[in-house]
């Protein structure tokens, strides 16, 4: 970090304790886990529900830490020769600390949030962005209130941009969020159910998600999917600046959408094949990263942000991008085919992978774990999405299940839809019963909630298969 010491002052002051620490230096390395500690390092306690940072401190002083900030209402003994400053709040202080950094820096920063589709998009803006130089983004799920700061803070100013998902877990997280990026480009990919049970409507989860431009720059963009009212609505009260529209041809939802909304019309249109394989947009067909429409739409984020800083479409024809475990993988597994969607899941993600299973030849069978989170919709969700699953032609469907209401929604009329249908309690029950019941050439998607751990059943037949 580019930072030294006594610019700290700027931020919080004085220091408590000088400690003969050069002030001239570097501020280092930011760590908020007192295992990692090295010496020269600068260390924020954070005080989580189970643990308190700060009673480490002896700790991180011993391992060679230079400098730390300790927060004002811990009153437990500190080490006598480490220089620290005293806050109010360490997690804000190192927000702060995040904030100072980005406006040093300069760079374009890239905000990204949604119901779904955070990770994808952020996974596919920085590839698509990448011929501008180095990207520092989002690592695994660092999109929260201690995440997005640190990943601000590791940036450099050898770096042309950073980008970061912003997760949600009720009001006011993404506005401090913005707040300490100060973002160039916002983006909200959707507004769907997931967390509708910590903030109770869509209205309050579409008033939440736009809390993004809250420290948007003035002259900055918001890129949002074409044809939601309500997302429209919620922005339209919080933001009067420059907004982009996306949108993919070919959906069975684009007629409703473009009808919906017809005093807005999307910036950038791109229509997709059937196969769900390409997009063309403006003369010139993209070969998608990631297969599905779901993913036509999340790349089109990518292309409006690359629009917006100057990349020319041509350079993102094909795209090389890894995905994150347990998100848009396809596993061969002997003569078995496998997606695996396991990391999360909410009725609209749910629907979507489950269109795309259907797209693929031969026998489609979906292994469903509950979605959480949803507060009193939850039955009412998961019979849409069962619904979903035995109306479009699936072969067969699993479900795993964690709780009542789950279980009592399901339908004996299933069995009527389907060759195949199992209602299971535990995800130890699914490989015993997959063992028997596949054949070479089958399509199975595994997607459900991260606590139920569909992942560990994927491990079985890898194993399995290798024998």
């Amino acid at each position: 970090m580019n930072i030294r010491l006594i610019e700290l002052i700027d931020i919080w002051g004085s220091p408590i304790n000088f400690c003969g620490v050069d002030l001239q230096n570097f501020v280092g390395n930011v760590s908020t886990d007192s295992r990692s500690i090295s010496k020269g390092d600068f260390f924020f306690p954070i005080k989580g529900i189970n643990f308190d940072g700060h009673n480490f401190l002896n700790d991180v002083f011993i391992k060679g830490a230079q400098a730390a900030v300790i927060d004002s209402n811990y009153k437990l003994s500190r080490p006598t020769k480490l220089l620290y400053w005293e806050v109010e709040d360490t997690t804000i202080a190192l927000q702060q600390l995040a904030l100072f950094h980005r406006k040093k820096l300069g760079i374009p920063v890239i905000a990204i949030t949604g119901s779904v589709g955070k990770t994808t998009t952020k996974e596919l803006i920085s590839a698509a962005i990448s011929p501008l130089g180095s990207i520092t983004s989002s690592y695994l799920n660092n999109n929260n209130d201690v995440g997005v700061p640190l990943t601000i803070i590791k940036a450099s100013k050898d770096d042309a941009a950073i980008v970061v998902e912003m997760g949600m877990r009720g009001h006011g997280e993404i506005k401090r969020l913005s707040k300490c990026s100060n973002p160039d480009i916002a983006i909200i990919t959707n507004i769907g159910s997931a967390h509708i049970g910590l903030l109770g409507s869509k209205e309050n989860i579409a008033k939440a998600k736009c809390e993004i431009v809250s420290f948007l720059k003035p002259d900055g963009v918001v890129i949002i999917p074409f044809g939601d009212p309500l997302l429209e609505d919620a922005l339209r009260r919080v933001w009067s600046g420059k907004i982009l529209r996306v949108d993919i041809s070919g959906s069975d939802l684009t007629q409703d959408r473009m009808s919906s909304c017809k005093s807005n019309k999307p910036n950038l249109n791109g229509k997709l094949h059937l196969n769900f394989r390409y997009l063309d947009l403006e003369g010139i067909t993209f070969k998608l990263p990631f297969e599905g429409e779901h993913n036509a739409l999340n790349f089109m984020f990518a292309l409006a942000t690359s629009q917006e800083l100057g990349i020319p479409f041509t350079r993102l024809k094909s795209l090389n991008v890894i995905p994150s475990k347990g998100r848009n993988n396809f596993l061969k597994v002997g003569d078995i085919n496998i997606l695996d969607e396991s990391y999360n899941a909410s009725p609209e993600s749910m629907i979507a992978s489950l269109k795309y299973l259907n797209s693929k030849p031969s026998r489609h069978i979906a292994i469903l774990g509950s979605m959480l989170e949803l507060g009193n919709q939850v039955s009412s969700a998961h019979l849409q999405v069962l619904e979903y699953a035995a109306n479009i032609g699936l072969y067969g469907l699993i479900t795993v299940s964690l709780n009542a209401e789950f279980e009592n929604e399901i339908s004996h009329s299933f069995n009527k839809k389907l060759n195949l249908f199992y209602s299971l309690n535990s995800r130890d029950e699914v490989f015993p019963l997959l063992k028997d019941i596949l054949l070479p050439g089958d399509w199975l998607l595994f997607k459900g909630s991260r606590k139920v751990g569909l992942e560990s059943v994927i491990e079985e037949l890898i194993t399995a298969f290798a024998k």
